[in-house]
């Protein structure tokens, strides 16, 4: 019987679907376990084969753990909101959702197509008015809270009013926006709209004024990754930084609870610096600064307060408050013009560009140690989100202090004995202090630090600045809080209502808040984001309802917030609702929260460790102060997979006319022509000529990306090829060996590179058991591995062989029996449950691959028939190929699913030898060799080795003098 493997895969599927197979309830008898993929946006593509890596990964390990005997969920789902489909809804009229539901509807069949164990009756869309009812809810709770840094949790914000009646802001250690100060009787005097401007500066969830990413050309705020090269990933539109009002989540707050829960997670170490340099800890000082001839002053944050004396310079982040201030008349044009440049530019840029640019002020600071007047400039390497972005400049201990003050010709004064700055900056933080301060300069009180060593510098500098009251010493975080407004159509409506100004939230029991229809899904032309258009879309406090806005002026109706929230709002705590998602009264219930807990494995890209992985931690402890998520860190153990990168192909176009003794007809070379190279069109227009792949040398070409699915092994189908684009339905060829062979190499899977190769036209040739053997067979799953469909024959000709130890091809003949296995059938099948087993555990999926092929090789070999071996096999392979698997267990006549099988277990009692082969060698030149029982012993061994016929030709007439026996190894007879 023959290897049908799309009969196979449309009965396997059928039967799963039929029985449920995959659907999860929670279940107190068994131990769970909780995988998850990381939230796919459905693009209108559909997936190409670099998509399901991380989905076959994580499948396999939940088939395992299942068949281990664990409560395994496994589910899916949909990050629905997205820019492209409100761009695509723009350009044609359409409603996102259709285009959204097309693109599901196209994704589910192809996830289908490969046989993931999904439980799909948990499949949750961020889209769906039941899911984002609870992106709205913890929303509000947000508003509704502050942090208190001294509890180090999340606090309902009536506690926070209930300290300012009582005590002003007296004691107080919250996260804050700003740092103010008020009495008791001065907050119960401000009114109800002054006290809630006040409120805000504390809340989780807050309006504030931020620098954004702007895109004019596409009506919004972009995040940093949407931002490439300073024009939006989407369209290439003029991306700008804009001061705007927008909603903000405290993110920052959680800075110090983010660091710490990266020790009791199970990542990758690069993962975890990755955020812990985003998260960004120092601990240092703030200090004040005068400015020269005003009345007021500035605060710099700073982790090197001992470097004082080493200031020559201050500068000030492009977007700080202080460049309107401190910059004077006879600056301000240049300084409009350098701000205007630096408008254009993310904050990424800036962080990647290691150009030097900036501009003077015009003003000075006083150094509050020496009274010295220090220059202030402005440049794009200072941030206003990182400090308070103003920096005192010490360019002898800093790289790029260094570069700027070079650049400038501003002065540079080494603070360490021996340090040469001559070339560089020196920048090790240990040493003995010089020059600090530089000798016959007063300082106030006498203060020096010169010395001492850097690290008894820095505790003296603290100390003073804080006795002094010119500073305090604080500890800093990069991280900064998350916007949260996106001027878009397609996305999570805030709850939110206007009153006086000031924002009101939808009362909790009349949530959800219904994203408006709207006819055309542009910003107005007022401005406004696109919910602006929105005819019913205020909201009457009465009657509890969305109302039209006409209706505003009336006491009772209000006009309802036109951002939406960005595509994270729903992705950060969607791992809580797969456990509970038909739950209308909650996020999450406490019996399947207590049950499931949190995602045993996570499985996503790289690309995501400072975005994602940040804002949904962050939410998850959130949740967690309320008491909603048991857990505060949701993913335990972190799988990256790496990228499939795309295998593209080359055609090579002669860019001249081709000389009269072209090589047509010589070493194999001939032309579709038939003679001359430089045919033309009807048209008169000269055709395209292509030459192959190694006769390219020979002619001036341009290389041209060519669609891979019409190469094979590198061989082009010319006609397939004249077929694919008009302009190339009369191209002549310069053939080798009668082929057009095409150059290749490996670059990222792109339509652009038109390498995207279509996992439907592998399952469709080869079947999807092939197709996610293949895809692990490519090598570790954490490593970017090249596509090459010329290498996925192998797999599939691997399975045609397992199928093989089951049936025969010619008779249909069904070969297990029930005899008994063999020694060498045992050690081989043991050796394939230790491997696969150790192999799955540290997901070195393709190196236990590797295995089944010795494996069946060997079992082919032996002509296995025992049934008690080969249905062993069949639950081993399942997880990587269940559809062949679940065939082959029926066939062994079991009435269940594969699935609920059990694991096999390995016993390394089969793995020990019985037989051992020595070499055997007379005078130490190797003879022959011979099998020996293991336990044998040395008298044993030279007795048999004497007697065997195969040395009596060696013996013949000589004597032994000894026999030489080295275990396991070689037995030397020496002779004479």
């Amino acid at each position: 019987m023959d290897y049908n493997f799309r009969e196979i895969e449309q009965r396997g599927q059928s039967q799963w679907v039929k029985d449920k197979t995959y659907h999860t309830t929670e279940d107190s008898a068994k131990e769970k376990f909780y995988v998850l993929n990381m939230f796919p946006y459905p693009s209108g593509a559909g997936l190409h084969v670099g998509h399901p890596l991380g989905y076959i990964a994580s499948d396999i390990y939940a088939r395992y753990k299942r068949l281990k005997g664990f409560n395994v969920l496994n589910p899916m789902g949909y990050d629905a909101y997205g820019l492209p489909a409100e761009q695509y809804a723009i350009q044609t009229g359409q409603h996102p959702e259709v285009t959204t539901v097309a693109n599901i509807a196209r994704y589910r069949q192809q996830l289908d197509n490969i046989g993931f164990s999904f439980d799909w009756d948990r499949e949750i869309r961020t889209c769906d008015p039941k899911y984002y009812h609870w992106t709205q809810w913890a929303f509000e709770k947000m508003f509704g809270s502050f942090f208190c840094n001294s509890c180090q949790k999340a606090e309902p914000i009536e506690k926070l009013v209930e300290h300012f009646n009582e005590k002003g802001t007296e004691g107080l250690d919250v996260a804050e926006s700003e740092h103010l100060e008020f009495t008791a009787d001065e907050w119960r005097a401000m009114s109800d709209v002054e006290k809630q401007k006040t409120l805000m500066n504390y809340r989780i969830a807050y309006l504030g004024e931020t620098m954004v990413n702007w895109c004019a050309g596409l009506g919004t705020v972009l995040a940093n990754d949407e931002v490439v090269n300073g024009v939006s990933e989407r369209g290439g539109f003029p991306v700008v930084q804009k001061k705007m009002q927008q909603w903000c989540l405290r993110t920052s707050a959680y800075s110090q609870r983010l660091l710490d829960g990266l020790d009791t997670v199970d990542w990758s170490d690069s993962i975890k610096e990755t955020q812990k340099n985003w998260i960004g800890r120092s601990e240092g000082t703030e200090m004040q600064f005068k400015v020269a001839g005003q009345d007021f002053d500035f605060t710099i944050f700073t982790t090197r307060a001992d470097t004082i004396f080493g200031v020559t310079f201050m500068v000030l982040a492009p977007e700080s408050e202080l460049v309107a201030q401190l910059t004077t008349a006879e600056h301000k044009a240049e300084v409009d013009e350098y701000l205007a440049y630096v408008k254009k530019r993310t904050e990424l840029d800036r962080m990647a560009n290691r150009n030097v640019t900036g501009v003077f002020s015009g003003s000075y600071a006083v150094n509050p140690f020496t009274g010295e007047n220090i220059p202030i400039w402005i440049s794009e390497y200072v941030l206003a989100g990182y400090g308070t972005g103003a920096i005192m400049a010490v360019p002898a201990h800093d790289s790029r202090d260094y570069a700027f003050a070079k650049h400038f010709n501003l002065p540079i004064t080494p603070l360490i004995e021996g340090a040469d700055v001559s070339e560089e900056s020196f920048d090790a933080k240990e040493g003995i202090v010089c020059n600090s301060p530089a000798a016959g300069k007063e300082t106030l009180d006498g203060f020096s630090l010169n010395g001492l060593s850097v690290k008894e510098a820095i505790a003296k500098t603290k100390q003073f600045v804080t006795e002094k009251g010119m500073g305090r010493v604080k500890v800093n975080y990069r991280l900064r809080d998350a916007i949260f407004s996106r001027q878009r159509y397609w996305g999570e409506p805030f709850p939110v209502y206007y009153k006086d100004g000031m924002p009101q939230m939808v009362p909790e029991d009349c949530l959800p808040l219904l994203l408006p229809e709207i006819e055309t899904y542009k910003p107005t032309e007022t401005g406004e984001p696109p919910l602006g258009r929105a005819k019913m879309w205020a909201w009457d406090v009465e009657k509890r309802q969305v109302v039209d806005k006409a209706l505003v002026d009336n006491k009772t109706v209000f006009p309802l917030e036109l951002n939406t929230m960005p595509g994270f709002a729903g992705s950060s705590a969607y791992y809580l609702r797969y456990m509970d998602p038909h739950n209308d009264t909650c996020l999450v219930g406490k019996d399947a929260d207590n049950y499931w807990q949190n995602v045993d494995l996570y499985v996503g890209g790289c690309e995501h460790a400072t975005g994602h992985l940040i804002y949904s931690r962050f939410w998850n402890k959130f949740l967690f102060d309320l008491g909603v998520s048991c857990k505060e860190e949701p993913y335990q153990k972190l799988v990256n997979q790496g990228m499939i990168q795309g295998r593209s192909n080359f055609v090579y176009r002669i860019n001249r006319t081709a000389p009269s003794n072209s090589p047509q007809g010589e070493d194999g070379v001939t032309s579709t022509s038939n003679g001359s190279l430089s045919s033309e069109r009807a048209g008169g227009e000269a055709a395209p000529v292509f030459v192959s792949y190694n006769l390219r040398k020979d002619y001036d070409v341009t290389p041209i990306h060519v669609d891979v699915n019409i190469v094979s092994a590198d061989v082009l189908d010319i006609e397939a090829f004249k077929a694919w684009r008009p302009e190339y339905a009369n191209a002549e060829f310069v053939l080798e060996d009668g082929k057009y062979i095409c150059g290749w190499a490996v670059e990222k899977m792109s339509k652009s590179m038109f390498n995207v190769v279509n996992p439907d036209m592998i399952v469709e040739k080869y079947g999807a058991d092939t197709l996610r053997l293949y895809e692990m067979f490519l090598g570790p799953v954490e490593a970017s591995k090249p596509w090459d469909t010329n290498g996925i024959d192998g797999c599939f000709r691997f399975l045609k062989k397992f199928w093989a130890l089951f049936y025969e091809n010619r008779t249909d003949e069904f070969l297990p029996t029930d005899a008994e296995p063999t020694a060498d059938n045992l050690k081989s099948l043991h050796k394939l449950i230790k491997k696969v087993t150790e192999d799955i555990e540290n997901f070195s999926y393709n190196t236990s691959i590797s295995a089944f092929m010795i494996a069946v090789g060997e079992l082919a070999q032996q002509k296995c028939r025992a049934k008690q071996v080969l249905e062993q096999l069949v639950v081993l392979i399942a997880p990587f190929a269940p559809h062949i698997a679940e065939e082959l267990w029926h066939a062994l006549g079991n009435a269940t699913t594969v699935c609920d099988a059990a694991w096999p277990v390995f016993n390394p009692q089969y793995l020990v030898e019985s037989e051992v082969q020595l070499t055997v060698s007379f005078n130490g030149k190797a003879r022959f060799q011979k099998k020996f029982a293991a336990d044998a012993t040395n008298d044993e061994i030279q007795a048999a080795v004497l007697a065997d016929e195969q040395s009596a030709k060696y013996l013949d007439g000589k004597t032994v003098v000894k026999v030489i026996v080295v275990p396991k190894k070689i037995v030397n007879v020496v002779i004479k």
